[in-house]
């Protein structure tokens, strides 16, 4: 089936139709009826990845957002081969490469300045056939938007459950709602949601150019971690995560942190100091520690955040929907019905994503959050003991993933 055409979208959801490829919503309407029309609630990255991998099996797609202003915001992320591999399925893997920054110098350093461990990214790059690349994530999104047809994500648009009547005619409603997804509470009200890791994260884009002589470095500390993450333009895209309860903030969250990393080795300071302090964004991590019993329930697909909500500690969080996106569009597509195409769905993606949550849990266990001198000593001793190869072995664990075919509309 072909795609939508803008008028179709603006009619869907009672809009007026538009050209630049982003629709206001307006007044509420019903969907248009048919086989092979898909609504999916949320414009993040799964979301749109799921839009664009859906078109190209030939669904016809409408994005809602309920932002109604795409502000672009965001700091940058780490893409490693899974997740690129994703992107080329979608058929943007060449754009996400040029717009960002491939990574091969860097690793973990102790607080006192010590490497503990190396990152090898030309051995990764041989073993994968594509480095890690670092991108901002306002980038990725344009990218994605760009992929989609005029008029195919309309903002300003709240849903507020499986049943909104938004979703009428809807054959498949894909959830890429996020964390706080109100899809996946009405569909599992028994689930206890989200719940906080224990850490609480700060994060920035640097306003100008910083020399930081790696492509992608984190610095553990008792409690505390900094990371940067070196962008194509030269600037930088750094984090800060403090172990300590919820709901702590500064008035000046870059006074804190020169204070909090005062004595860090490497470019910490430059980084803070090139900082502006509107561009600094700070979240509290929360995670679904409680598995989902599915993704997938009637017509209803959960994705991303939405479903398995994970910590950052791995860098997965966005590669795991990328994964998602592709692997729900070749289900849809091989048929022979939605249940079968969504229970497919779900068998492949629940316990790949359980798996790689539970890591990424257990890394922030044995980094940041660790604290007991003698139990840093020994993680230290441990790491600088183990051969360069341990680190690519441990990022081939969840980085080595093939997508499934995309096959064209019509085959």
């Amino acid at each position: 089936m072909g795609a939508d055409s803008s008028e179709d979208v603006g009619a869907a959801v009672g809009g007026t139709g538009c050209g630049t490829g982003v629709c206001r919503h307006g007044a509420r309407g019903k969907e248009a009826s048919g086989a092979g029309r898909v609504v999916v609630v949320g414009g993040g990255i799964g979301g749109l990845a799921a839009a664009v991998a859906l078109r190209r099996v030939g669904r016809r797609v409408t994005v809602l957002e309920r932002s109604p202003v795409l502000a672009d915001a965001g700091a940058a992320i780490s893409l490693a081969a899974n997740g690129i591999r994703a992107l080329d399925a979608l058929g943007l893997g060449a754009a996400v490469r040029e717009a960002g920054r491939a990574q091969y110098t860097g690793g973990t350093r102790a607080a006192d300045g010590r490497w503990l461990s190396r990152m090898d990214g030309a051995a990764l790059e041989r073993a994968l056939g594509t480095p890690m690349v670092g991108i901002p994530r306002a980038a990725l999104h344009r990218i994605l938007r760009a992929a989609l047809p005029p008029g195919a994500l309309v903002t300003g648009v709240e849903v507020t459950g499986p049943q909104d009547s938004l979703l009428d005619g809807a054959e498949l409603v894909v959830a890429a709602d996020g964390i706080g997804s109100r899809t996946r509470a009405r569909l599992f009200p028994g689930h206890p949601g989200p719940a906080y890791a224990g850490s609480t994260v700060l994060r920035a884009v640097t306003a100008r150019a910083v020399p930081v002589g790696t492509d992608f470095t984190l610095v553990w500390g008792p409690g505390r971690e900094f990371g940067h993450l070196a962008l194509a333009d030269g600037r930088a895209e750094w984090h800060a995560v403090l172990a300590r309860p919820a709901g702590i903030r500064h008035e000046d969250p870059l006074a804190m942190l020169r204070e909090r990393f005062a004595d860090w080795p490497g470019p910490v300071a430059a980084l803070l100091a090139a900082t502006r302090p509107e561009d600094v964004l700070h979240h509290d991590v929360y995670e679904l520690v409680v598995p989902l019993p599915s993704f997938a329930v009637g017509r209803v697909a959960l994705l991303g955040d939405a479903a398995h909500a994970m910590t950052p500690n791995l860098g997965q969080g966005a590669c795991q929907a990328l994964e998602d996106a592709v692997t729900l569009a070749a289900a849809v597509a091989a048929g022979p019905t939605l249940p079968v195409a969504l229970a497919r769905y779900d068998a492949a993606r629940r316990p790949r994503t359980r798996s790689v949550a539970r890591a990424a849990r257990q890394a922030g266990r044995l980094g940041h959050r660790l604290r007991h001198p003698l139990a840093v000593a020994l993680r230290d001793t441990a790491l600088r003991a183990a051969p360069s190869t341990t680190t690519v072995r441990a990022i081939l664990r969840h980085a080595d993933w093939t997508p499934p075919r995309l096959p064209a509309p019509g085959e």
